[in-house]
């Protein structure tokens, strides 16, 4: 399940929100420098990790990719929102609420770190030694 949730983030973020549009949240919001390449690492991880994580292949390694993109949405993107998920207002005029909050986030993350430490399990085509 967590591979499905980190290939629909990948999606999302593609198709939705656009790389171009996440390399200029980059900039503006965190001032990290090469912010293309920052996105291509969050989609790579995101989208090869999640395929990975479906199908069991070197589970371990699939999550510890994932693990450095939860803790920059947790601790430098959603930590100020609050905890709990809420929507907030962004365009009364247009009627479109932004859903805030790092409870999701925090969940996905230590699954991730839980699935690290855990492995790929019995049904994995590749087997943890």
């Amino acid at each position: 399940m967590l591979g499905v949730v980190y290939i629909a983030h990948a999606y999302h973020a593609y198709f939705d929100v656009t790389p171009d549009a996440m390399a200029a949240m980059i900039t503006k919001d965190l001032g990290l420098p090469f912010p293309d390449a920052l996105v291509f690492y969050l989609l790579a991880a995101q989208l090869v990790g999640g395929i990975m994580l479906v199908l069991g292949l070197f589970s371990r390694w699939a999550a510890l990719v994932n693990v450095p993109v939860m803790l920059v949405v947790v601790l430098l993107f959603q930590l100020n929102d609050g905890f709990f998920l809420r929507a907030v207002i962004a365009e009364s005029s247009r009627g479109k609420a932004t859903v805030v909050g790092y409870e999701y986030s925090l969940t996905i993350l230590i699954a991730t770190i839980a699935q690290f430490f855990l492995g790929g399990g019995t049904a994995a085509m590749t087997k943890d030694s």
